[in-house]
């Protein structure tokens, strides 16, 4: 069996996918971030549950072209997988690492920044109003 995170750099490696191998994505990169959290601590359960919607999120859209706004900054780490930080993942939350939060100078899929809830629906407004405006 082929490892097919290790096919994943961007959102744009997912568009060929099957749904069969974005299943089966979605367990390599659960059993990846077990594997890597274990090591460097971060928000283990949080990411855990959103694995199949981020994956899902990234196979549909066109990030950063359509704009994804997470409302938890904790749940980014797939996200960050995802668009091309997997092989920093060792270094999340460590110092001059990956931030353990959503961060617009590490990649242009990070749109605003977010750690903690109840920033996305004002932070979904100005993206669509800055749309709007342009």
């Amino acid at each position: 069996m082929s490892n097919l995170l290790d096919k994943v750099n961007s959102p744009e490696d997912l568009k060929g996918f099957s749904n069969q191998e974005l299943i089966e994505l979605s367990k390599e990169i659960r059993e990846f971030l077990i594997e890597t959290i274990s090591e460097t601590g971060g928000h283990l359960a949080s990411n855990l549950g959103v694995v199949e919607l981020t994956v899902a999120l990234h196979h549909h859209l066109n990030s950063p072209v359509d704009k994804i706004v997470w409302d938890v900054g904790h749940q980014s780490y797939t996200h960050k997988i995802l668009t091309g930080r997997k092989d920093k993942m060792s270094t999340i939350r460590q110092k001059d690492g990956l931030s353990g939060y959503l961060k617009r100078s590490e990649s242009e899929h990070d749109i605003i920044e977010a750690g903690h809830t109840s920033t996305s629906i004002s932070s979904a407004l100005g993206v669509m109003y800055n749309k709007l405006c342009k």
